[in-house]
């Protein structure tokens, strides 16, 4: 059995309402036309009952031959009158002659609602003859005391003159007409809208290519827009995951080629040593100094990826506190004193006291530690190091810089990158792990700052950045 689809079921939902709603108005208004006719033959009746009453005040007599003239020349046609006395007792008749079968209509509705109202209608059978319809219309006089009433048949005259107007059911059937044609046109885009979304998502569902014609062209409307977005927007998703795989792989593979190199120099020194139980002591220990080297190189590296591991799949569990930067960079500065000592470095903190920033301690300390270390590491024997600070309304601005070597122009916008290293053979002998920089982006990012590097015009390295006061 064939499954109704969403259009469909909202193109017969709303159209089921709209039938109902004009149906019921179409009813509503032929029956109010109606009433409104009835009331103005009523209303034409009575004033035929009260134009009677007044003649016959004005002439002062109810004898038959006098009101008989008077219906005769002032009658429609097909008029029926009967007159009651004020015992309820029929006096003429303009029709009827047999005035004590005529009796019987004092039980009749509109002579009954005379007593109350003053005036009462009525369509009913003629009780009589029981062969024609009639509207009737009974009106009661103080004055003199009698009850007029009034009827016209219900022939094909009445009935024309209180038939109600039909362009209005011929325009409301065109306006039905129009909107299911409207209503067809609007749904049937809406369903291929949903066809195409739905053949999309089973496609990537069962990971197979969107690339086809199917998922190209979209009906020229917002649906169609907001489909054609959502699909853009998946595939760009799709594109960046697959750029994320290739970028973890390439890590990955960086990670495993990066803790090789000390795995395997802390295996090659301990097979050495256990390959030859006679070396001599001096040896021995050089071996040994050397793997502690590596296996602290290692720890390191670890150290850094799992920070950076941190930083990026879960940067909202970091937590954030007043952090005083010139207190911290003045206690970096202590605990590298002996590393720029053996290499003649200066150190110039040029803080102003008292910066506070809010945000991650850990990570504004491997700020600072980071740069600090790869100036000492890179910039050469004799070096000055420099750091200033500027304040603006929201942030921080830093300039670290030194008056070393620096580095070729083609090397600043890669100085970021994980496992990027100008010269490799010299940055693994001094122990870097290729992930300081990296680290130091990110948690400048994660502060609300950027960070760039650039070559001095006097030489030496220099970086950029700034950090929010708040986040």
């Amino acid at each position: 059995m064939k499954k109704i689809s969403v259009g469909q079921k909202l193109y017969i939902s709303i159209l089921a309402v709209f039938l109902i709603f004009a149906i019921s108005f179409i009813v509503f208004q032929q029956t109010l036309e109606r009433q409104h006719k009835i009331d103005m033959l009523d209303l034409k009746l009575q004033n035929y009952n009260t134009r009677m009453a007044d003649a016959i005040r004005y002439i002062g007599k109810q004898d038959e031959q006098t009101l008989t003239n008077y219906v005769k020349e002032h009658s429609m046609p097909y008029l029926w009158v009967t007159i009651l006395n004020g015992k309820d007792e029929v006096v003429f008749d303009n029709i009827y002659k047999n005035y004590s079968k005529l009796n019987t209509n004092l039980s009749r509705k509109e002579i009954r609602q005379d007593s109350k109202n003053k005036k009462g209608s009525n369509f009913e059978q003629d009780t009589l003859t029981q062969k024609k319809k009639y509207f009737y219309s009974a009106t009661h006089f103080e004055h003199p005391n009698i009850t007029i009433r009034s009827a016209l048949p219900y022939n094909n005259d009445l009935a024309k003159s209180l038939q109600t107007d039909q362009h209005f059911i011929w325009f409301a059937l065109s306006a039905i007409a129009i909107l299911t044609l409207v209503l067809w046109r609007f749904l049937s885009r809406l369903g291929a809208n949903i066809t195409k979304l739905k053949l999309f998502a089973s496609r990537a569902d069962h990971n197979e290519s969107l690339e086809t014609e199917d998922l190209i062209a979209f009906p020229d409307d917002e649906l169609g827009e907001i489909a054609e977005r959502i699909i853009k927007i998946y595939k760009r998703l799709q594109t960046t995951r697959q750029e994320q795989d290739v970028l973890k792989r390439q890590l990955t593979q960086n990670i495993a080629h990066e803790l090789k190199t000390p795995v395997a120099s802390i295996q090659g020194y301990l097979e050495t040593i256990i390959d030859n139980p006679h070396i001599d002591e001096r040896t021995k220990q050089l071996f040994l100094q050397h793997s502690y080297a590596q296996s602290q190189r290692l720890t390191a590296l670890l150290q850094d990826i799992s920070t950076l591991n941190r930083m990026d799949d879960a940067p909202d569990m970091m937590e954030y506190t007043d952090v005083d930067i010139s207190q911290m960079v003045a206690n970096i500065v202590k605990e590298s004193a002996l590393e720029m000592d053996k290499l003649h470095m200066v150190f110039v903190n040029d803080l102003p006291p008292n910066i506070i920033i809010q945000g991650n301690q850990s990570l504004l300390y491997s700020i600072f530690r980071n740069l600090t270390d790869n100036a000492i590491n890179y910039a050469g024997e004799g070096t000055t190091i420099t750091l200033s600070a500027e304040e603006n309304q929201d942030e921080w601005q830093f300039i670290f810089k030194d008056n070393g070597n620096g580095v070729r122009n083609e090397h600043l916008a890669r100085l970021f990158e994980r496992f990027y290293r100008v010269d490799k053979g010299r940055s693994r002998k001094m122990g870097g792990t290729g992930l300081g920089l990296a680290i130091v982006k990110n948690a400048v990012i994660m502060h609300g700052g950027t960070i760039q590097a650039h070559n001095n015009m006097d030489g030496g390295l220099r970086f950029n950045f700034n950090l929010k006061k708040k986040q």
